[in-house]
């Protein structure tokens, strides 16, 4: 799929780029409950949500979805309309932004022109509604009337119909009798000129009809109809406004459906015939208590979009026949945290600030993605659990995950169901306590992670013993002080984000004031911390914490990047020092992610680095930091946002999941942890058909081509011979990287290899049988095995 970008340098030159093709390895995971528009053709009606838009088709009942995989920004969209004429979608942004989507769905256009206007306010450049008539589209915008030329692909003029050419809202637009009519806001009233008119972009050739703001105007037949913002309903007889009734609420949209006029309120659906006689009202159903935003009809049947339940299909003779369309999603696109294994994901919602302030509080539900079908928690059934946030997967009892909240305590959710909240009433878990306020109550729990013996150790902030651990297996609760470090713990230190265990049991804790904390029970309860600059930090406020394959402790701060490397000596150094990552830029020497707000770090299977920020996207670094592999941003990939909240690898399919602000989007990297033994070790597709065409291609790092080996160890080589011997291909653990400059055939990642199927000599194999004969390099453990390629 591409996406093409219009740069309009003028309204007569313009310019295209194309981008890369994202749906081969790249998935979206949208929610699509909170609906903002809704539109149709012929036989499909499309829903716009936040950020992504499914289509419904009416006659096979299918759902697919358009998002920033297909090419969409990941802005928030404000309105969309589909032309019939030209067949294709046209998407409106609350920036101003406009996107076309042709009706292969393939093709995206991006149109510019109102985001680049300096002469605008950013607050301004907001679309409101598109109105097409006779190839042209006619923009209602903020700031007043932009002309889209559908025929040319091409932006036209803009109208500022305000008193003396000011800018003034326009929030809809229709054409009667020749005319333009427009529904103004800021006192604008209505105004209207003729289409013959060749010098709109004169204010003074607008005439103004009635006073006040103006929410809405439609066409119907031959009968024109507006809404003024106190909710009266006009016509328009001769220029002359004869109110035809009032709303018992607010509108949230009217529009013209085969002569009737459409008019949607949070509670209701009314659709008028030409004359205005009331023909069907549909009102929100008790067993669907949500908000209507907008709606369409067909000759049997009413699209209602909602805010909290998608798209409510309703059968016009019978309202009570009501089916709820949307694809599957999560409940909320801001995801604040997630984690994924064993091809399932969970993502919550809850947060609180940088700061560690819980409010205002978030009474959301958790979404739990398991064999491609989103479970969705809603808030009532989740024990009065409030700002969750962190997640750990038991490591020794299926289906059960234990989830932390900001609030409450500590939620153990066991196959999809609520079933215990741990607080100060049944387990050790403490409210902070407010010195003059004994009704203050807040059980802060944040980071949560289970130990190689399966003990759950958690983190609740601003009291004297914040580490506490749980033995699931014998219900043994232990409580650690912080005391000899944090003399008040209220005052001293507002909050923990996470913690991570290396292999020598220290917990290493991240910290608001006191930066890294390190913490080991089995040495002594010995505990001590590193956040000064002279320690070599650049901020005392740690917001992300990764141990990798070498036991280097990865630390992100909000003001840059640091590594401790000699975690195993931490308790005996007298000075401990965190070191910045610094890399050679044509020769100038740079510190890594200098200044950057790091928001998360993850390690894969190959010791690389994937690093979230605040506002830049996100990083995959090599292991020591020296490479950038990838630089996924807004602009060159589908993250909705540049904001990004967290990252989780499922090792399992090895995808790597971006929660960001505008949504969850995964990258299909393809690298893997390594085993232990290469008991299970195999290659696929095995065998290699010609209709799979995954031969010979360059870029290992599309891990949808070429012949993978799973279930390696952590030091491996790997010869590939053919049936009489001949050396075919070699690759070696930590030598041979995917993501290495040097183009490799052959090369592993983790516990993964890949092979794109030439030989020494750089040629496509032929068919035959090859032999795959695996030497682990620690233990001497070998394994040989086999693949067919018919070509």
């Amino acid at each position: 799929m591409v996406k093409k970008l219009l740069l309009y340098f003028s309204i007569l030159m313009t310019s295209v780029l194309q981008a890369q093709d994202f749906s081969g390895l790249w998935e979206g995971h949208f929610a699509y409950f909170d609906i903002r528009d809704v539109t149709q053709g012929t036989s499909k009606i499309f829903a716009a949500s936040e950020n992504a838009i499914f289509s419904y088709d009416i006659n096979t009942e299918e759902i697919e979805t358009i998002t920033t995989v297909n090419g969409l920004s990941g802005e928030s969209i404000s309105t969309i309309k589909y032309s019939q004429d030209y067949q294709l979608l046209i998407v409106g942004y609350e920036n101003g932004l406009i996107e076309i989507v042709f009706d292969n769905e393939e093709d995206v256009l991006s149109v510019v022109d109102i985001i680049e206007k300096v002469t605008i306010s950013p607050e301004q450049k907001k679309v409101n509604h598109f109105n097409e008539f006779e190839g042209k589209i006619y923009i209602s915008t903020d700031y007043g009337i932009s002309i889209y030329d559908l025929e040319r692909l091409e932006f036209g003029d803009s109208f500022f119909i305000g008193f003396g050419g000011s800018k003034i809202p326009v929030n809809q637009t229709t054409i009667f009798d020749n005319n333009i009519y427009a529904a103004c806001g800021n006192n604008g009233a209505i105004k209207k000129a003729s289409l013959d008119n060749p010098n709109l972009i004169d204010s003074q050739q607008w005439q103004t009809i009635g006073s006040g703001n103006f929410s809405f105007i439609e066409s119907v037949g031959v009968k024109l109809y507006a809404i003024n913002s106190n909710s009266a309903i006009f016509e328009l007889v001769n220029d002359n406004l004869q109110q035809k009734g009032s709303l018992p609420n607010p509108p949230r949209d009217m529009r013209s459906v085969d002569d009737n006029l459409l008019i949607t309120t949070q509670a209701n659906l009314f659709v008028y015939g030409m004359d205005f006689n009331l023909i069907y009202t549909i009102g929100v159903n008790q067993d669907f208590q949500t908000q209507y935003t907008s709606a369409t009809i067909t000759a049997t049947e009413a699209y209602i979009g909602t805010n909290s339940l998608g798209v409510l299909k309703i059968d016009l003779k019978d309202h009570s026949s009501i089916e709820m369309l949307r694809p599957q999603g999560p409940l909320r696109n801001n995801g604040f945290k997630i984690n994924a294994k064993n091809n399932e994901l969970w993502m919550t919602f809850g947060d609180y600030t940088v700061s560690f302030n819980p409010a205002p509080t978030r009474r959301y539900g958790i979404s739990h993605l398991k064999d491609e079908r989103w479970v969705n928690i809603p808030y009532d059934s989740l024990l009065g659990a409030t700002n969750l946030n962190y997640i750990a997967y038991s490591p020794f009892v299926s289906n059960q995950v234990f989830v932390s909240s900001f609030e409450e305590g500590l939620l153990e959710i066991n196959d999809d169901e609520a079933t215990i909240l741990y607080n100060e009433t049944n387990s050790p878990l403490e409210s902070l306590v407010v010195p003059g306020n004994p009704a203050a109550r807040s059980i802060r729990v944040s980071g949560t992670a289970f130990d190689r013996a399966g003990v759950l150790w958690t983190l609740t902030s601003r009291i004297d013993k914040p580490l506490k651990s749980f033995d699931r297996t014998s219900g043994q609760w232990q409580s650690y002080s912080f005391g000899d470090l944090i003399e008040d713990p209220l005052n001293d230190e507002f909050g923990f984000q996470e913690v991570v265990i290396d292999k020598n049991e220290t917990k290493w804790i991240a910290g608001y004031k006191f930066g890294v904390i390190g913490f080991n029970d089995v040495q002594g309860n010995l505990i001590k911390n590193i956040s000064t600059e002279e320690e070599g930090m650049p901020s005392a406020v740690v917001r992300a914490l990764a141990v990798d394959n070498r036991s280097q402790l990865w630390i992100g701060t909000t003001n840059g990047l640091r590594v401790l490397y000699n975690t195993a000596g931490f308790f005996e150094d007298p000075n401990p020092l965190v070191r910045e990552i610094v890399f050679d830029d044509n020769g100038i020497p740079k510190e890594l992610l200098a200044n950057q707000f790091i928001t998360d770090i993850k390690v894969d299977g190959s010791n690389n680095k994937w690093v979230g920020t605040l506002d830049s996207g996100v990083f995959y670094f090599s292991a020591d930091g020296q490479e950038t592999i990838y630089h996924f941003t807004t602009d060159n990939s589908p993250l909705p946002s540049n904001v990004v909240n967290d990252i989780s690898i499922d090792f399992t399919s090895g995808k790597v999941f971006m929660a960001t602000q505008g949504g969850l989007v995964s990258f299909l990297a393809g690298g893997s942890e390594a085993t232990d033994e290469l008991t299970d070790a195999y290659v696929y597709p095995n065998p290699v058909r010609p209709e799979y065409n995954i031969l010979g291609f360059d870029n290992l790092n599309d891990i949808n081509n070429g012949v993978k080996v799973k279930g390696l160890t952590e030091n491996v080589n790997i010869k590939i011979t053919d049936i009489e011997g001949n050396l075919v291909a070699e690759a070696q653990s930590s030598v041979n990287l995917r993501s290495s400059n040097a183009n490799y055939n052959f090369a592993i990642d983790g516990g993964t290899a890949v092979w794109n199927g030439r030989n020494l000599a750089n040629n496509i194999v032929s068919s035959g049988v090859y032999l795959f004969m695996i030497s682990d390099l620690d233990s001497f453990e070998t394994k040989v095995l086999k693949l067919l390629i018919i070509r």
